[in-house]
């Protein structure tokens, strides 16, 4: 695996699962550039209601994996190619991902979303974006 696999544009689904049995799904596209920028933005559908969503995260490349921070350069976790589990924590809950990069260029993270306030999990899949 290399760094520059990662800078393209995909294309994104994901489906957030409520621990109440409510459900979310987002679809859309995100892009890795040059700047390692990591931009997404699609539909976000939840309740009967649709609504554009965005979300931007740097990427910054290090030996084995990248450093991913908010887009204010706070940290967030870890992709490390050799152990793809990290945590977050977000006071007062936790955020545990779970990369799959086996089928890469097609791959997945899965988020575990727990703690008082919070409690979901979020399966995001990868793919090569094709098309205009």
């Amino acid at each position: 695996m290399r760094h520059a696999d990662f800078q393209r544009r995909w294309r994104i689904a994901r489906v957030i699962s409520h621990a109440d049995g409510s459900e979310a799904q987002f679809a859309g596209t995100a892009s890795i550039g040059a700047d390692w920028v990591y931009e997404e933005i699609g539909t976000l559908s939840m309740g009967g209601q649709s609504f554009e969503a965005t979300r931007t995260y740097l990427w910054h490349p290090v030996e084995g994996g990248f450093d991913i921070r908010f887009d204010d350069g706070r940290a967030f976790h870890r992709l490390r190619f050799d152990d793809m589990v990290a945590d977050h924590w977000c006071d007062p809950d936790t955020y545990r991902v779970s990369y799959d990069l086996r089928a890469f260029p097609d791959w997945s993270a899965t988020w575990r979303v727990t703690g008082p306030r919070k409690d979901y999990s979020m399966i995001t899949r990868y793919a090569p974006f094709v098309g205009m």
